[in-house]
C-alpha cells in the first residue's frame, strides 16, 4: 500500500514555522519521480526545485568522454536548487533521479521571492547550504581515501536514513557510476558483505539485512555527513495535519534513461585515487 504523501515528510518543509508552512504550502506541487529521469541538465535554466519526500536525486558531473561521477545526493534531508538562491540561473551540474518515488516541486520564482522576503526560510536555505557544502567535501575526501567496500557502505546507509524499507532498486551498473569505479569492483565489494550475511543481491535490488554490519565496515565519512545533517537539520515535529492544503498531483511522463554515452565505461582503473574528486568544487550544487 503506498503511503500518503505529505509536505511534511521533507525534513526542510517540517522545520518551517506554521505562518511560512502556510505561506508557501499552496505552491507546492507534489510529483512522481521515475528513476532515471533527468531533472536539470548542465547548463539549462532551472525552473524549479525540488523537495524530495521519498525519492533520492543524484547530482552528477558528466565528463567530456561521457563519463558520470556523483557530487552528492539529496533525499528528505534536503531540496535540489541551491545555485539557484546562491545566485546561479543555468544548472551548473546533471540532476538524474537515483531512486523512484515523491517530491514536491515549487518554481524558481516563487521561491526567490520567498528568498528575498528575509524570513525563516532564508536562514533554513542557508543552513541547509552548509550542509551541502560539508557533503561535497567529504565526498572529496572519501573517493580519495577510501575502498569501494567502505564507500559502498556508506552509500548503502545514506540511502536506509531516507528510507522507510531495506530493499533499495538499484543495479550494480548504476552504483559503479555513482561511486566512480568499475562495475567489477562494486561485484567484488557487494561479494564479501553478502558472504558476511551484511546484504543480499538480486537482480536491480540490494536488501540489508545488517545495519549494524554496514557500520562495521564504514569509513568515517558516513558519520561525518550525518552528524552534521543532524546538527544544523534536526528532527522536528510535524505540523499539524489540519493545517495541509490539497496538494496538486501532476503525473509526469515515462522516465528519461541514460544514453550508453553517459554511462561510466567500464574501462577505467579501480583506483580510489583516480575516482573524479576535482568535481567537488564549492560551486556544483
Amino acid at each position: 500500500m503506498k503511503l500518503k504523501q505529505n509536505p511534511t515528510q521533507n525534513r526542510l518543509l517540517a522545520e518551517l514555522d506554521l505562518t511560512e508552512f502556510h505561506r508557501l504550502s499552496p505552491y507546492l506541487e507534489l510529483v512522481n519521480m521515475e528513476r532515471g529521469h533527468v531533472l536539470y541538465q548542465m547548463g539549462a535554466k532551472m525552473m524549479y526545485v525540488y523537495f524530495p519526500t521519498t525519492a533520492t536525486i543524484s547530482i552528477d558531473y558528466v565528463l567530456e568522454d561521457g563519463a558520470t561521477s556523483e557530487i552528492a545526493s539529496i533525499g528528505n534531508e534536503g531540496l535540489l536548487g541551491v545555485s539557484l538562491f546562491m545566485g546561479g540561473i543555468s544548472a551548473p551540474t546533471r540532476a538524474i533521479v537515483q531512486l523512484a518515488g515523491y517530491a514536491y516541486r515549487l518554481s524558481a520564482t516563487r521561491l526567490m521571492e520567498e528568498f528575498y522576503h528575509k524570513g525563516p526560510l532564508l536562514r533554513l536555505l542557508l543552513r541547509y547550504t552548509q550542509t551541502r557544502l560539508t557533503q561535497i567535501s567529504q565526498l572529496a575526501v572519501c573517493n580519495s581515501h577510501h575502498t569501494t567496500e567502505q564507500r559502498l557502505c556508506r552509500w548503502l546507509l545514506q540511502m536506509l536514513d531516507r528510507s522507510p524499507t531495506r530493499e533499495l532498486a538499484i543495479t550494480q551498473e548504476a552504483l559503479a557510476a555513482i561511486l566512480g569505479v568499475r562495475r567489477e569492483a562494486v561485484t567484488e565489494a557487494a561479494g564479501r558483505l553478502q558472504q558476511l550475511d551484511i546484504i543480499k543481491w538480486r537482480r536491480g535490488h540490494v536488501e540489508v539485512l545488517q545495519r549494524t554490519g554496514l557500520h562495521s565496515h564504514v569509513c568515517e565519512c558516513y558519520e561525518v555527513v550525518r552528524h552534521a545533517t543532524a546538527g544544523l537539520i534536526p528532527k522536528l515535529p510535524l505540523a499539524q495535519a489540519g493545517v495541509v492544503h490539497p496538494w496538486r498531483a501532476r503525473h509526469e511522463g515515462g522516465a528519461r534513461r541514460l544514453a550508453g554515452a553517459e554511462r561510466r565505461r567500464e574501462d577505467q582503473p579501480d583506483d580510489p585515487d583516480s575516482a573524479d574528486d576535482t568535481q567537488a568544487e564549492l560551486d556544483l550544487f
